[in-house]
């Protein structure tokens, strides 16, 4: 079997074991094949040897000597793609709803990553590994709008640094539950792991980090608020979890939203709609729109349809 090495520069903010963060980056399928790889020596930290628990710092370099495994093949699938920008650094795709971003688990077909591969090719960033080539950000598997792909470790090291930054635009339309009191807002509220659900996140003071959503209200129905909301961090499900927190859950929601449904949806009616950033090569600011999905416009209409 051969050995494929790498290294990677942590950058995080947090502090968390370079077992935990490497299965989470899916360098690897599981954190047990992970600790036995840092057991043999494969896996080391600054050139030096480390246990499982080792706590990762600012500028740790992660040396990688990883053996190739043939089960980690992902395979390039002829899926459509909505291709909204393209060059020869970045591809902005408007994702479906329904899609998951990149393979997890059993899931090794029908991802995003998968039509990526039979699009681009060999053109996509290796920095995600071999789960997630090109893979900058992800939306929800049932969020649908706008992502951005980098063809390059070039530009997805630059793109990266954008999001850590916020300096990635990222706007996003919710039909929500209710009537909001305000017209536009703040809502600044830390989110971490549920303690009650660990599929979860929530609004919590306990191991969370910070998490800003601004909005704005776009249109008002009958029992109904169509929104605009900006992500002024990037944490997961963030906004979903801060209008429920808010008291108005995104319509469809069936984790953090009501499990009976007024509307017909078959998913949480959101919609990443803007997406800009400054180009990596070019150092133009760039910004995308999708336009709302077919559900999506068509609960809009109906809702339309029943204020008349």
């Amino acid at each position: 079997m051969t050995e494929k090495e790498k290294n990677i520069s942590f950058t995080g903010e947090e502090k968390i074991r370079i077992d935990l963060y490497l299965t989470q980056k899916e360098i690897y399928p599981s954190r047990s094949q992970i600790r036995n790889l840092i057991a043999q020596g494969k896996i080391r930290v600054n050139n030096n040897p480390v246990k499982p628990s080792y706590i990762l710092k600012n500028g740790d370099v992660i040396d990688l000597a990883l053996p190739e495994n043939k089960e980690l093949k992902i395979k390039a699938e002829a899926i459509p793609l909505d291709i909204i920008y393209e060059d020869e650094y970045l591809v902005v795709v408007n994702k479906p709803a329904d899609m998951i971003v990149h393979p997890a688990g059993k899931i090794r077909s029908g991802t995003l990553v998968n039509a990526l591969l039979y699009h681009c090719q060999d053109s996509l960033s290796g920095i995600g590994g071999v789960i997630r080539p090109g893979i900058v950000h992800r939306l929800d598997k049932d969020t649908s709008g706008l992502m951005v792909a980098a063809k390059n470790d070039f530009a997805h090291l630059d793109l990266s640094r954008q999001i850590k930054d916020h300096q990635v635009t990222k706007k996003y339309i919710a039909l929500v539950h209710g009537n909001l009191r305000d017209d536009s807002g703040i809502i600044d509220a830390p989110i971490g792991r549920s303690l009650k659900n660990g599929k979860k996140m929530a609004v919590t003071e306990g191991k969370s980090r910070e998490a800003i959503t601004q909005f704005k209200v776009l249109k008002r129905f009958s029992g109904y608020t169509l929104v605009e909301a900006t992500l002024r961090t990037g944490r997961t499900h963030q906004i979903r979890v801060h209008l429920a927190f808010i008291g108005y859950p995104i319509v469809g929601d069936q984790l953090y939203g009501h499990r009976k449904q007024g509307l017909n949806i078959s998913r949480q009616a959101l919609h990443s709609h803007i997406l800009g950033f400054v180009h990596p090569s070019s150092k133009k600011y760039m910004e995308f729109s999708a336009p709302l999905p077919k559900d999506m416009q068509e609960l809009i209409d109906c809702l339309e349809g029943d204020e008349k």
